[in-house]
């Protein structure tokens, strides 16, 4: 067998290994030195990994920008070889975006984390998604969101926070984008409910209404998650919306809607039928009261009468010598005529 040829074959192997030994590659790209196989005498690939750095086996003219969803990799000489921060030999070498952040540019040096409200949940990606109605993000670099707890709600896109229902309203599963009104008959009395509670006898709840209203005057309801209340019937009074109707009185009147029974006033009425009417005993003490009255009215004419005549009469009557009794008076006469002196 010829020899002749091996050893400068074994001398080329060894400068092309001490070449390639001085390059660091990605991952994807390793350093590799050939090793003869001195029993079949042909060359065999063995992979060798090396962190001495050098950068002149590299043609850095084509150095391209990292694409969106990437950043530059300064671990690896196939960014770091290039002149400009964001560039690699070839946009396979740039680091992809990690879930929960991303970068919407070229040849950017780092990615971003999500706002708020937003999330990313691959690696590579341009943009952020917003969360969805019913969920919410309250972190910046969130992969992922949360859905709304039964109680609460978010009805808008990119939410940091849920809100709880109000009263009258009620959630009862997870991820809600609205909280619903309780039905007719039926009230949430606190915020953030899951459910809702039937209204209480004596109270009641339209579809439209927030919460259960109380039954009004001369209405009664004695059931449970109603709608509506019943007028308390004719002949029947309601004294509470929580109790059946009660039956009115033999001496009574109570007409439909009647919150307690209406009587006549006791001695001077009675009553007849639907209506009150005079006892026999106000009848007579009217006729005697009317009589007396009357008469009464009379005396006072009459004397006033007597009393005007007497005033007429002595108003017509002449002047008269007043008479005065026989006798004397200081010596005179009482009917002589009096003498004056003169001063």
């Amino acid at each position: 067998m010829d020899c002749r040829g091996v050893l400068p074959a074994i001398c080329a192997a060894f400068f092309i290994g001490m070449v390639v030994s001085q390059t660091t590659l990605s991952p994807a790209v390793m350093n590799t030195t050939l090793m003869e196989n001195v029993t079949s005498l042909t060359i065999t690939p063995v992979i060798l990994s090396s962190t001495t750095p050098g950068c002149f086996a590299f043609n850095t003219s084509t150095c391209e920008p990292c694409a969106p969803g990437s950043q530059y990799d300064n671990n690896t000489l196939l960014c770091v070889c290039c002149s400009d921060p964001g560039l690699c030999l070839f946009p396979g070498a740039c680091l992809p975006c990690s879930r929960g952040f991303y970068q919407p540019l070229a040849g950017q040096q780092q990615c971003l984390p999500c706002n708020r409200g937003f999330y990313t949940n691959f690696t590579g990606s341009p943009l952020c998604q917003p969360c969805a109605p019913g969920s919410f993000n309250n972190n910046t670099g969130g992969d992922s969101c949360t859905s709304c707890s039964p109680g609460f709600f978010s009805s808008q896109q990119s939410s940091t926070s849920c809100a709880p229902c109000a009263l009258g309203r009620f959630c009862n599963s997870s991820g809600c984008s609205q909280c619903q009104m309780c039905p007719a008959g039926k009230e949430a009395l606190q915020t953030a409910s899951k459910d809702c509670t039937p209204c209480r006898p004596g109270m009641h709840k339209a579809p439209h209404q927030t919460m259960c209203q109380i039954c009004g005057s001369g209405f009664f309801q004695v059931h449970w998650g109603q709608e509506s209340c019943d007028v308390c019937p004719e002949n029947h009074y309601c004294p509470s919306p929580d109790v059946n109707p009660i039956q009115c009185p033999s001496d009574a009147f109570c007409p439909e809607g009647s919150l307690s029974p209406g009587y006549c006033m006791e001695t001077f009425f009675r009553k007849e039928g639907d209506t009150c009417e005079l006892a026999p005993v106000t009848i007579a003490l009217l006729v005697i009261g009317g009589g007396v009255t009357l008469l009464f009215i009379i005396l006072m004419v009459l004397r006033r009468r007597r009393d005007t005549d007497g005033e007429l009469t002595v108003a017509r009557a002449p002047l008269l010598r007043k008479e005065r009794p026989q006798g004397r008076y200081y010596g005179m006469p009482c009917d002589a005529e009096p003498v004056y002196a003169g001063w």
